[in-house]
């Protein structure tokens, strides 16, 4: 009966990631071509819906069915409500994360589907995508046009978090908490333990293991002088947000890409390219070719906004380590995320695991700790504090092998390694070729990756977080078991390390 409950709440809580909270604004009836596109777009959402292809990496904003939002740009809303160029741009930026969650959707759309959506010629995916972008063009007009069009935008656009407060009360997550605090504990004596020292980069390997080192695609070196112009360049907008081009977006990331020193024991050591292959639920990793998928993310440090480079790796699986293992399953991986000051120079770096475990924050000492407003609370956990690094230096992590757990960081330049691998948009992700023909996202509608939930999640959903230990989307990333945290926060660095800018 416990059981579920429980089921029944995690779903409603995925379900309100996963749509607006309102229904749409009513068109006005004057306005023929505004109220045919809504009906578009009313009949495209109840289509992706019915088919599972719904992307969850940003939220789709009541009343407004061709904008999106992230935790960012919600953030950003009420400041850029009281400036029109400002509430322009932000409205921009909403408009192109539901364009790329929409081409994304209809290119992963069944066709028998696709063909049942009314006003198409055809029915094919290239009309679907125009209609898409005309209608889009189309409400965002008549909005802007409108005194009041964009009124409910900031009361509309936001993201919400991804805990169950019915799981927590059902859970009595006021007592468990202390259980889980505890656990939390002794890993965080456990790792920094790890750490101790400046960690294991450079040891020898566990036994049966062999350790092999993994550094980024060769690339011109970029100073932070260089790379100080670039981000004040791309912070030339009216919310003030880094966009670099995709040039420069390349060049700052091939400069702060780390390697890896991985203890390889098996195949499930190995990272690489994502793919389905049929007959399997949960997506499949091949090793052949090793690549890291990259993508551009943003933080808020009071009016500032300051870019972030984030570097995934992918495994195969976290094999298990015993009978019974609850952290064992299909796929596993490790993030890394680089949060740049507007003079190019590194303040901090920190780490999770697909699933949103393990989070690790590695401060330079321009990034000074915060204290916790609770000491139960899992706030900022610092295993080791690293020093400022040089220009051409990046991040060497130390990798072990099954649990794929970061065990040191240190610096390193030039050429650290023979093994290269290459990027990866993590955009791919959202619309892979599916065995048999047409597209399957990695994700699904719920922003948890098919076939990798862990045995966890049935000791850990007191806390409210639903499937603990599942692969998850970007943005979908719950990363505190004892509190609320999640790792695209906007706040996220800011409420957590007093940052020396210029």
């Amino acid at each position: 009966m416990i059981a579920r409950a429980a089921i029944l709440a995690c779903a409603a809580v995925l379900a309100a990631c996963a749509a607006p909270e309102a229904p749409p604004r009513r068109p006005d009836p004057a306005a023929a071509p505004a109220q045919s596109c809504a009906e578009w777009f009313a009949a495209l959402d109840a289509a992706i819906d019915q088919a599972g292809v719904r992307d969850a990496e940003a939220v789709r904003v009541a009343g407004y069915p061709y904008l999106r939002v992230n935790r960012l740009l919600a953030a950003l809303a009420p400041r850029a409500a009281r400036e029109p160029a400002a509430l322009a741009a932000l409205v921009e930026r909403m408009a192109a994360l539901d364009a790329a969650a929409r081409e994304h959707e209809l290119a992963n759309l069944p066709q028998t589907v696709l063909a049942e959506l009314p006003d198409l010629a055809t029915g094919a995916r290239a009309e679907a995508r125009a209609r898409t972008r005309e209608c889009a063009r189309a409400l965002r007009e008549r909005d802007a046009a409108a005194p009041d069009g964009f009124a409910a935008l900031v009361s509309q656009a936001r993201v919400p978090d991804a805990y169950s407060s019915g799981l927590r009360a059902l859970g009595l997550y006021p007592l468990t908490r202390h259980l889980v605090a505890a656990g939390v504990r002794a890993w965080e004596r456990e790792t920094r333990a790890a750490f101790a020292g400046g960690g294991r980069v450079g040891a020898p390997p566990a036994a049966g293991a062999t350790l092999v080192r993994f550094a980024p695609p060769a690339a011109p070196r970029l100073s932070y002088e260089e790379a100080a112009r670039i981000l004040a360049e791309a912070a030339r907008n009216p919310l003030g947000i880094p966009e670099p081009g995709e040039a420069e977006a390349k060049r700052l990331l091939a400069a702060h890409a780390p390697s890896f020193e991985i203890e390889v024991a098996g195949d499930a050591d190995r990272f690489g390219r994502l793919y389905w292959k049929s007959g399997q639920q949960a997506p499949a990793v091949d090793p052949v070719a090793p690549v890291v998928y990259t993508r551009l993310a943003h933080t808020l440090v009071g009016d500032r906004v300051l870019l972030q480079l984030v570097y995934t790796v992918w495994f195969a699986e976290r094999p298990a380590r015993a009978p019974g293992d609850i952290y064992a399953g299909a796929l596993d991986g490790l993030v890394w995320r680089v949060t740049l000051g507007p003079d190019g120079e590194p303040l901090v770096y920190d780490s999770i695991h697909p699933c949103g475990c393990y989070h690790l924050f590695f401060p330079t000492p321009r990034a000074r700790p915060r204290p916790a407003p609770d000491s139960l609370e899992e706030w900022a956990f610092v295993p080791q504090t690293l020093a400022r690094p040089r220009a051409g230096e990046r991040a060497l992590l130390r990798v072990a092998s099954g649990t794929h757990s970061l065990e040191g960081v240190a610096f390193v330049s030039g050429l650290d390694s023979l093994a290269r691998y290459e990027f990866v948009e993590e955009e791919a992700l959202r619309s892979l070729r599916a065995p048999g023909g047409g597209r399957r996202s990695l994700y699904g509608p719920d922003g948890l990756v098919p076939g990798t939930a862990r045995r966890e999640r049935l000791l850990l959903w007191p806390m409210g977080i639903c499937s603990a230990g599942a692969m998850r989307q970007w943005g979908r990333h719950a990363t505190a078991f004892v509190g609320r945290r999640h790792f695209d926060d906007a706040d996220l660095i800011e409420r957590r390390f007093a940052l020396e800018l210029p």
